[in-house]
Order: structure tokens, then C-alpha cells, then sequence
């Protein structure tokens, strides 16, 4: 994947998920597009599945200027790397985002009657990505990921993966109830048998 953006900027300013909108002005419907592949600065996601730290995230953004502050849309592009919540297996699961956020100038109206969590803001006239992205990534992502949405899991007795088992995989389980009688005719273990022996001598 090629590196690219349609517009110059100043160099060391715009580096991986953070933009410059010096050279975007602020006369309300300039626009300027960004389209470029960067590395995850960071893992972003959930406990069981995330965008790795280093992995390529594809931008396809634009950047319009509006009276309150610069406004992005476009889609984000990674793949995300999970374990299955069914069978623990390792898998990989395209990520694809739709961002539309204002991120606001400093002193305008949206940055004085905000809170910091509330609007997303402009700083020394550079954007950071990277929180919007730990948000909408995050509410992407399923809480519980599956490796496929057939996946049976594994095997409550064994733990094998019963998508590799052998076909009718199971074991034989018995009803406690009838350990006794199994063992007094040879069909249990030792055990079940010197315990009901114990309980026939307590009758007597």
C-alpha cells in the first residue's frame, strides 16, 4: 500500500494520525483531502480483539473548514487481530469506520461551551485522530469476537476444538446415581466400588 496526500504540508507537523489544517485556512467550505497509510501508534480496540500497535490503517478523509472549527469525514480502513470467545483460536477481522467529527477552534463557541469530553478540539492548529478512532473502533468491535459465526467452540470435557474433532465426538458421562451399580458388575472404576462397599457394610 502507497503513502500519499493530495496536499503539501509542513514537514514533521503531520505525521501518522494527526493532521495540519494550517494550510487548509479557515475560510468556511475550504477543503482539503487526505489519503495515505499509516502505523497504529498505538493498540486500539478491546481486551480480545484490536488494531495491533504498527499495523497499517488506510485514511480516505476530508477536511472542510466551517465556521466552528474543521470538520473530518471519510472512511478508516485496518484489520484487527482477535481471539474467539468460543474456542480461544487467533483470527483477523477487517475493521472499516465511517468518521464524521468537528474538531473545534480554539475560543470558538463549540470550545467555550463544551466540555473536554464533550467536543473534540483543535490544538496549535493540529488534529489528533487517534482518540476519535479509539472511540469508534471501539464501539465497532464486537465485546464477544468469533472466529466464525458457526464456531461450536471446544469440547466442555476434553477442550479439543470441536471444529478439528473427530466427526460425533463425545464422552461417555454417567448418572452418579448409578455409579454403584455400575461398579458392583464391573463397569466403573475402583473407586465407585470400594465407596459402595463401604455404604453395603454400614447397612449391615
Amino acid at each position: 500500500m502507497s503513502t500519499r496526500s493530495s496536499s503539501a504540508s509542513r514537514p514533521g507537523r503531520e505525521t501518522g494520525l494527526v493532521l495540519d489544517t494550517l494550510s487548509l485556512g479557515r475560510r468556511p467550505g475550504s477543503m482539503r483531502t487526505v489519503e495515505r497509510t499509516v502505523a497504529s501508534p498505538s493498540r486500539i480496540g478491546l481486551d480480545l480483539i484490536a488494531i495491533e500497535e504498527g499495523s497499517e490503517i488506510d485514511l480516505d478523509l476530508r477536511m472542510e473548514s466551517v465556521s466552528e472549527g474543521v470538520l473530518v469525514t471519510g472512511t478508516v480502513r485496518a484489520e484487527a487481530v482477535g481471539e474467539c470467545s468460543r474456542c480461544l483460536e487467533s483470527f483477523t477481522l477487517p475493521v472499516d469506520v465511517y468518521l464524521t467529527e468537528l474538531f473545534a477552534y480554539p475560543n470558538s463557541v463549540t470550545d467555550q461551551t463544551t466540555e473536554d469530553d464533550e467536543a473534540y478540539r483543535i490544538e496549535d492548529d493540529l488534529i489528533d485522530l487517534e482518540p476519535v478512532l479509539v472511540n469508534a473502533v471501539g464501539l465497532e468491535l464486537p465485546l464477544q469476537p468469533l472466529c466464525s459465526d458457526d464456531c461450536a467452540g471446544l469440547c466442555p470435557e476434553c477442550g479439543i476444538r470441536l471444529a478439528i474433532a473427530e466427526s460425533g465426538h463425545s464422552h461417555e458421562t454417567m448418572d452418579p446415581r448409578w455409579a454403584g451399580l455400575a461398579a458392583k458388575f464391573g463397569a466403573g472404576s475402583e473407586e465407585p466400588s470400594s465407596q459402595n462397599d463401604s455404604m453395603n457394610n454400614e447397612e449391615k
